[in-house]
């Protein structure tokens, strides 16, 4: 089988932390890929807590400027020299956000023990033979972008049924592929016949816009949809006006988006007791939803 993507939760929180829950940052790993969404302040922390070396990330996909979403980057930068890394870091982000970078630059030093690039991005901008990720443009008076990880889906050759065929490794499994049949000891065989099929894997994560019309689409049939949800249906009225999603929106999104499994984060300090609420109104338009803690993870 494909290897799964693991996502850890290191950070589930809004604006303000908490005790129990820090500011915006989820990573997300791959084969050799280790993704960090976001690096709020803290960041550092948690990937102790996780147990993730910070020399593990690959990439940084930044959503938008805001402090809570970045605060965390100027020590994460230091750290990571003091670990010796010396992997090209590439930070991906909406228009401005290398103006966000030079600037922590100016303030606390350049970083010349490693490369580090930053990209202005939109609409696919990275694909390689195992999967891409995509941004869309959010609404949250900064530029914002939401992300996708896809990975693609593949034929394998199921072992368990090549050795009941009794078939060898060899150059006819290669033509097998290519030509969807092949000969072999005086038999036919047919790809299908002898192959698994995996679909195609999608985790998406928005965080910090207004409702709009971009979301579904661009979140449409994801495995995990990781969405904000800093208010409750009761102020919807001040989520409109901050830019932000409330859980029922989040969780009609998800429904109509045809996702498997909706996590609410960005959970605002005024709910760090009654979280509860935020996942009851959501499940009522989509019941598959949950509220990670911190340090949580998934697998998909």
């Amino acid at each position: 089988m494909t290897e799964k993507v693991k996502i850890t939760f290191l950070g589930t929180g809004g604006m303000i932390p908490t005790e129990k829950r820090n500011h915006p940052a989820f990573f997300l790993s791959y084969g050799n890929e280790g993704i960090l969404v976001d690096c709020g302040e803290g960041t550092q922390i948690q990937l102790r807590k996780a147990k993730i070396s910070p020399t593990k990330i690959t990439k940084i996909l930044l959503t938008h400027r805001h402090g809570d979403h970045t605060f965390g980057l100027p020590g994460l930068f230091r750290t990571l020299a003091m670990l010796g890394y010396k992997k090209k870091l590439v930070i991906y982000g909406p228009r401005g956000i290398k103006k966000t970078i030079d600037g922590i630059f100016q303030a606390f030093g350049d970083t010349t023990e490693y490369e580090i690039e930053v990209k202005e991005i939109l609409g696919k901008f990275l694909e390689t033979k195992e999967f891409a990720i995509s941004a869309e443009q959010m609404v949250h008076g900064p530029l914002c972008n939401a992300y996708s990880f896809l990975v693609k889906g593949n034929t394998k050759l199921d072992k368990k049924k090549l050795k009941k065929f009794k078939i060898k490794d060899g150059k006819h499994l290669s033509e097998l592929k290519q030509k969807g049949y092949m000969n072999y000891e005086g038999k036919k065989y047919v790809l299908k016949n002898l192959a698994i099929e995996e679909d195609d894997k999608k985790v998406s994560f928005v965080l910090d816009t207004a409702f709009n019309d971009r979301i579904a689409p661009f979140v449409k049939d994801s495995d995990l949809f990781v969405c904000e949800s800093g208010f409750g249906e009761e102020l919807a009225e001040k989520a409109k006006a901050y830019m932000h999603l409330t859980s029922v929106e989040a969780g009609k999104i998800a429904k109509k988006a045809n996702v498997k499994k909706l996590c609410l984060v960005h959970i605002s300090e005024r709910y760090e007791k009654n979280s509860s609420q935020l996942l009851k109104q959501a499940k009522k338009y989509f019941r598959n939803t949950t509220i990670p803690n911190d340090l949580d993870v998934l697998y998909v």
